[in-house]
């Protein structure tokens, strides 16, 4: 467990805003619910939080970084921010040894106001994302070359419809000749950047079509081999992605997690040790997918804690593949091959019982983290030395 890092995305710790354009608001299907005091408000603050937050986690964890979170004494538009821009933040990860994945930004900006960007019907709006796609592998290569690292680059955009379209075909072209520009393009240091994209059933502003949907990016990440993204909340309530791991991976070159909560409708609320969540740890054991898997995390909640937030959800991200390490796969396999599916039922149900949580307790003191709740002291403390003094 101690060896596989999970990346803690930088937006939990102050609503998805950036420090771009702090005044402008949430857009392109993006929105952050709640007003919990304490939020980071620059790059510096930010990285405060997630030091807190490291602390609080046994194992050596990455960064997940978005393109708005670039940091600049200047204020610059989407497609100012360069390699350069970012090197605070390795310099950052280099005195913790931590690794950084990328992801550009496609929302949240006047040239996103129409709810399209790769795949819109402009040429002048596709040809500015195209850009920005462009200038985000660069980033993600030169993050990845610099720190030693492979930087994985997952591409997300929340382009579609209210309600339903006339042509679907036509905006899919659209975004597979964007797709294969912003992938074609030399870039240096191109070993060092992985290019991911991701799948999304539905949002808000699109709740009748998105363009990249699961089918759309499984066949470009199959036919381009690239790393697939599946989020736990981008699917219908009623579908898992556990289930999707072992029916991708024979196709694609690796498989990007955000392991997420959704809650009847599309949305990012923080991870619990559920069925699904310990489900999801249970395939990448028994398939043995983990060494081409990048896990990261992917929610934003502004009504508890933000520290709180990343510690409970890494925790339980953690505790689940702890419990799938110390499964008995092999003698799960072999009753399945004997065709003993009684003895296979009956040891699943008796490992529900299984003390999983002393093995944990364990690690987390060999670690020197808080062991059981008491990492709530420790956010509190900061909350009262730190956040408390933030307007």
């Amino acid at each position: 467990m101690l060896d596989v890092p999970i990346s803690l995305h930088c937006w939990q710790g102050d609503d998805v805003v950036g420090f771009e354009d702090p005044s402008r608001g949430l857009s392109g299907g993006i929105m952050a619910t709640g007003n919990y005091p304490g939020k980071a408000r620059s790059a510096a603050e930010l990285r405060s939080d997630l030091d807190q937050a490291y602390r609080l986690l046994p194992g050596n964890h990455r960064l997940n970084l978005h393109a708005i979170y670039g940091d600049s004494d200047k204020l610059l538009d989407r497609n100012d921010w360069q390699p350069h821009h970012f090197d605070h933040w390795i310099g950052w990860a280099k005195e913790n040894g931590r690794g950084i994945d990328f992801n550009p930004t496609f929302f949240s900006h006047p040239m996103a106001d129409s709810g399209f960007t790769l795949a819109s019907l402009d040429g002048t709006v596709r040809d500015f994302w195209i850009e920005h796609g462009i200038n985000s592998r660069k980033i993600g290569a030169h993050i990845g070359h610099e720190l030693g690292n492979p930087c994985v680059t997952n591409f997300w955009i929340p382009d579609g419809y209210k309600d339903s379209p006339a042509d679907r075909a036509r905006h899919r072209q659209l975004l597979i000749e964007s797709l294969d520009t912003v992938f074609g393009a030399e870039i240096p240091h191109a070993a060092s950047n992985l290019d991911a994209v991701e799948c999304k059933l539905f949002g808000l502003g699109s709740e009748s079509y998105v363009v990249g949907s699961h089918e759309f990016y499984m066949g470009y990440a199959t036919s381009r081999q690239k790393i697939l993204c599946l989020d736990a909340g981008h699917f219908h309530p009623t579908e898992v992605i556990s289930d999707k791991i072992s029916a991708v991976m024979p196709y694609v070159p690796g498989l990007l997690l955000h392991v997420s909560r959704g809650v009847r409708w599309d949305s990012d609320h923080v991870v619990t040790f559920s069925d699904e969540l310990q489900a999801i740890m249970q395939e990448l054991v028994r398939g043995d997918y983990l060494s081409q898997t990048h896990i990261g995390l992917d929610f934003f909640d502004a009504s508890i804690n933000r520290i709180a937030a990343w510690v409970i959800g890494t925790r339980n991200a953690l505790k689940a593949l702890l419990m799938a390490l110390l499964e008995p796969a092999d003698k799960l396999r072999q009753m399945e091959q004997d065709g003993d599916f009684t003895g296979r039922l009956a040891l699943l149900e008796e490992l529900k019982m299984m003390p999983f949580h002393a093995v944990w307790d364990m690690v987390c003191h060999q670690q020197n983290v808080p062991v059981g709740i008491d990492f709530m002291a420790e956010i509190k403390a900061y909350e009262s030395a730190v956040l408390s003094k933030r307007n």
